[in-house]
């Protein structure tokens, strides 16, 4: 049970207790039953932990003046051990400021719950499918692209958290003409001709035509179709050692990011699903025909203002049909939720989905798309310019690699993205300052993050070998000696992150989560250096700890009660990092500017 959940019900349990006792009136325990009241953090700190309008909410039903009820409650909610003092503001509103002893219980339930804090039970919410990425397979990944793969995995993994079934998918774009203008652009470098103006350029095509020549020479003089799909097929999967072609499928797992589903747009063709779809479309009369082509006539003009073609003049289908066949097995897959994470480009693309849905006669009301804002690369203070088809392109494997090496750490270049990528809003570009991603400084952004849990393990280590064990059940009595202010207020931060976690995933925003882990890093440091200051440290120092019997000198009971918080404030740090898939580093090279930093051992990672 979190703080929250603690003091509502005291709430609860107090406004029922005073209506019994027909305190509030004749209606009293009627007007209790359908109230709608709210609890919440006050905008400032000094007005107290929590804040409830609960006797503004029930004065008009109670025909009482809301202050004078609001007094009434404060008179009793100070006798449930659960609220420490309460004071009347505004016109109804209640201040609340809690118990210390309902933060040590927070404290106990997240080492009770260890990973699981913070997560709702498995499976208990809906099957959601989640679409993301699905980037032509005729080129690497962009950093555009690697923006969308980290903003669809982390609201999948934030889904899966909150309690739903998520299958993650990539819908691969095998057919149709830009599929073989790569397979055409393939063969011109294969045979040492310039390829077509309007075809693909770059030097992943050279090493896809030499290592064609090599491994399979026949596909290069075989039909172009079958050309077309050994392609794809080396585009996702990649070509063994190569750094220009390391495969989509590579890059994806480089960056965290794993599929369950890769559906190919070449099988709703080959099992007949799109013209079956164009075929109930047409009998209920949404096609219509028009110079040689078919054209879809949305039932609803106002949210798409002109007919879409999806069949040429010369027989082929367009994307849109198979899109329209793609959604149709979605919805017959008997998923709950269908998620499509899309660049904000395809702001377009969203209605005419629910409009095919709906004249399907599917629940259109399943379908929702996630729009994500561009990514600008900064280099040297200038922005890098990226151009597929010219190919001059900036791929996330160059980004990834580049800040790998900077850090002398495989997995750093996939963290700064991911960190970059998710601190701001989709609806926000990202510039990505790719000489701050490589700084080893708490400049740094995400060494920052990652610095503050590596201080965390590196307070328990030395506590370890001071003779402290990690106790994860503490007495009443121990727990009672954590009561500093900033102690009880970092308590009380963590007690929100289920609350984050769930906001986050419901409002599909991982950016919470990221200024969550931020905030709690400052909240600590800003403590842990206070600390110093106040000559009161978590441990020890060394001028006590090496004297015989120290032990019978130092507050143990206190050095006891910090460090079961610090690992309270560790697995949810960890936790919060988790979710983001960001690692969080239990040892780290320790800033020079940080060299008297006596809470961190500064010790390199293995």
């Amino acid at each position: 049970m979190s703080v929250s959940q603690r003091v509502k019900k005291a709430v609860e349990t107090t406004l029922r207790s005073l209506a019994e006792a027909g305190e509030l009136g004749p209606e009293g325990l009627a007007a209790l039953k359908d109230a709608q009241w709210t609890l919440e953090r006050p905008k400032r700190p000094e007005h107290g932990d929590l804040a409830t309008n609960a006797p503004l909410a029930l004065a008009k039903r109670l025909k009482k003046n809301p202050r004078a009820l609001a007094e009434t409650l404060v008179a009793r909610l100070v006798s449930t051990g659960v609220v420490r003092a309460a004071e009347v503001a505004g016109p109804g509103f209640v201040n609340l400021r809690l118990a210390p002893s309902v933060f040590h219980a927070e404290l106990a339930d997240i080492l009770r719950s260890g990973a699981s804090y913070g997560h709702a039970a498995a499976a208990s919410g809906e099957r959601i499918h989640v679409e993301f990425v699905s980037a032509n397979p005729t080129g690497p990944l962009l950093v555009a692209h690697g923006r969308g793969a980290v903003f669809g995995d982390v609201v999948a993994r934030l889904l899966e958290a909150t309690g739903h079934r998520v299958t993650r998918e990539y819908y691969v774009n095998d057919f149709g003409n830009q599929v073989r203008l790569f397979a055409e652009s393939v063969l011109a470098a294969s045979q040492g001709r310039n390829v077509p103006d309007d075809g693909y350029k770059g030097a992943y095509i050279d090493e896809l035509a030499t290592w064609l020549k090599t491994v399979d020479p026949n596909v290069l003089t075989g039909e172009r179709d079958a050309l077309a799909r050994t392609c794809v097929m080396w585009m996702l999967q990649g070509v063994p050692g190569s750094k220009e072609l390391p495969g989509i499928k590579t890059t994806l797992r480089s960056l965290g990011v794993e599929h369950d589903v890769w559906f190919s747009e070449e099988s709703l063709h080959r099992w007949g699903q799109v013209a079956a779809a164009l075929r109930q479309l047409d009998s209920s009369g949404f096609l219509v025909r028009k110079d040689g082509a078919l054209f879809f006539k949305a039932k609803d003009e106002a949210s798409d203002d002109k007919d879409r073609v999806v069949q040429k003049s010369d027989g082929l289908y367009t994307y849109f049909a198979s899109d329209i066949a793609y959604h149709a097995d979605k919805v017959s897959r008997g998923y709950d939720r269908l998620i499509n994470v899309l660049g904000a480009d395809h702001h377009g693309y969203v209605a005419r989905v629910r409009n095919a849905l709906e004249a399907l006669g599917l629940p259109s009301e399943r379908f929702e798309a996630l729009l994500y804002q561009l990514v600008f690369v900064y280099r040297d203070g200038a922005l890098v310019k990226s151009s597929k088809r010219a190919g001059n392109i900036i791929t996330v494997e160059e980004v990834i690699e580049e800040v790998d090496e900077a850090a002398g750490r495989r997995g750093a270049g996939s963290d700064a993205l991911r960190y970059f990528f998710l601190s701001r809003s989709a609806n926000s570009n990202v510039d990505f300052d790719l000489d701050l991603a490589k700084k080893k400084s708490l400049d740094n952004p995400v060494f920052y993050v990652q610095y503050g849990h590596a201080r965390l393990c590196s307070i328990l280590r030395k506590a370890r070998s001071l003779g402290f064990e990690l106790e994860e059940e503490l007495p009443e009595d121990v727990w009672a000696k954590l009561a500093h202010p900033d102690e009880l207020a970092i308590a009380a931060r963590l007690s929100e992150f289920p609350d984050v976690v769930d906001e986050a995933a419901s409002k599909r925003e991982p950016h919470r989560v990221v200024a969550y882990v931020e905030l709690l890093a400052r909240e600590f440091q800003s403590y842990f250096t206070r600390l110093k200051n106040d000559a009161d440290p978590i441990l020890p120092p060394a001028s006590v700890h090496i004297q015989h019997g120290w032990q019978k000198h130092w507050q143990q009971d206190k050095s006891r009660a910090r460090l079961a918080w610090i690992e309270a404030i560790r697995r949810v740090y960890a936790a919060g990092l988790g979710l983001l898939g960001i690692s969080a580093p239990e040892r780290m090279d320790r800033p020079a500017a940080h060299a008297d930093d006596d809470g961190f051992e500064g010790e390199v990672k293995p």
